[in-house]
Formats: C-alpha cells, sequence, structure tokens
C-alpha cells in the first residue's frame, strides 16, 4: 500500500522487519574500493586500533542501513527522492557477524511551497546491531508525493 505525505504522522515510528548480516569479506571488498583504511582491510592492523578488531566503514553501515529503507519504508509510487541528510552519526562499531536493522521516526512534515504535488518529510533513521545498541542515525529530508495536492 502506498504511503502518500498525508499518511506521514509525525511521531509515528516504524520498525523495519528486514535484517541484514554483515559479512566479514564484504567489509573488506566495500574498503578495498571506498575507504581504504587499514582497520576496515586487515585483521592483524584493526587489532591494534582503536576498534580491536576489523570494522565496517561508517560509509558501509550507512549502505547497509539504507538499502535497508529502501526495501523496508520507501515506496516506489511516492517517494520523490531526498533534499539530503543532516546529523549523520557513527554512534557504534560495526564489525563482523553483526546483524543490522532499522528504525524510521517521522519528525516533521511540510507541503512543498513550490510544487502542490509533493510534501517533505524529515525523519530520523537509526540503525540498531543484534544487540539493540545504535550503530548509525541520520535525519533524511524526504520528498514525498502528496495524494490530493489541494489538501
Amino acid at each position: 500500500m502506498a504511503r502518500y505525505f498525508e499518511d506521514a504522522e509525525v511521531g509515528e515510528v516504524y520498525a523495519l522487519d528486514d535484517r541484514y548480516e554483515v559479512a566479514e569479506e564484504e567489509i573488506k571488498e566495500f574498503a578495498e574500493k571506498y575507504d581504504p583504511q587499514p582497520f576496515h582491510l586487515d585483521n592483524e592492523a584493526a587489532k591494534e586500533s582503536i576498534f580491536g578488531s576489523l570494522a565496517a566503514s561508517g560509509w558501509h553501515t550507512a549502505s547497509i542501513c539504507m538499502r535497508l529503507v529502501v526495501d523496508g519504508f520507501l515506496d516506489e509510487e511516492t517517494s520523490m527522492g531526498a533534499r539530503g541528510v543532516d546529523e549523520l552519526r557513527w554512534k557504534q562499531p560495526v564489525y563482523p557477524g553483526d546483524t543490522l536493522r532499522v528504525e524510521v521516526e517521522v519528525l516533521e512534515k511540510r507541503p512543498s511551497e513550490s510544487n502542490p504535488g509533493m510534501g517533505h518529510v524529515r525523519t530520523k533513521v537509526t540503525g540498531y546491531n543484534q544487540d539493540d545498541e545504535a550503530v548509525i542515525e541520520w535525519k533524511a529530508l524526504g520528498m514525498v508525493r502528496r495524494r490530493n495536492a489541494e489538501e
């Protein structure tokens, strides 16, 4: 069922169903391509880092959580993209074998002043590990199709 701008309720929290287990090889592959720091690439070097063992890049964690948001929250009929994110924070390291899940909270919404068919919905996206520790958080500035531009 499509979720339009009018359906967003400020204060509502969506606990998404999907989970994602982070594999060691995936951490290394992502790091090799996008964030080649030793603590993301090399187990021995990572042991000597502040992480104590291999840790996923924060950008990798963000990408995984974004995929969970796309699959479990955004609607291809009503999502019109985003204007960006605010306050991106990596709160805890993500390690091989961690299982991530996401919650999306609606913070505020307003109709677009320039496009009557669209509304702006600001959400807080939080990724959690299997121990319910927040590992990442950001505020998304989404653009959502309106059901009725006159509302």
